[in-house]
């Protein structure tokens, strides 16, 4: 069974009418963002280009949680278009427009319109770490291996 949890959402203006972001299946961890670019305002992301994608919404998230944007992987896999910041964070205490920043990496033009699905949001609680600095931390058998360490 999987847990939910309720999020408060508004509508901005030009978010009117599209659709509340959702899960496509019943075990889907992502909700689907969707633009909320004019229908006659599409933006076309040239390769290289990277553009801020409105979503038409803000949103409260409960004390505890985050939500994560992530890309969708259709758009990754068929045109190389994804989220530059992947995963961006949106705090709980955050209270703007949602957006979406995609990136072209592809080799042709992209054409965001308005309700396409640009990525997806999960939503997960958080854990915030209280550091404590210390003279010397723990031996562990990798130490202070890092990057391809363990192998190829």
């Amino acid at each position: 069974m999987t847990a939910s949890v309720s999020i408060a959402l508004q509508w901005l203006p030009h978010g009117v009418g599209l659709f509340v972001p959702k899960v496509q299946t019943a075990l889907s961890a992502g909700a689907d963002l969707c633009a909320a670019v004019a229908a006659d305002a599409p933006i076309t992301l040239k390769p290289g280009a990277r553009a801020l994608i409105p979503c038409g919404f803000t949103m409260a998230l409960p004390a505890g949680y985050e939500a994560q944007v992530r890309p969708r992987s259709g758009l990754a896999a068929k045109h190389g278009v994804t989220v530059l910041n992947s995963p961006g964070t949106i705090d709980a205490d955050y209270r703007g427009e949602v957006k979406v920043i995609l990136v072209n990496l592809g080799a042709e033009n992209f054409v965001v319109t308005r309700g396409e699905r640009v990525a997806q949001m999960v939503v997960a609680p958080v854990v915030q770490p209280v550091f404590a600095e210390v003279e010397a931390l723990d031996e562990t058998e990798r130490g202070s291996g890092g990057f391809g360490s363990t192998g190829r």
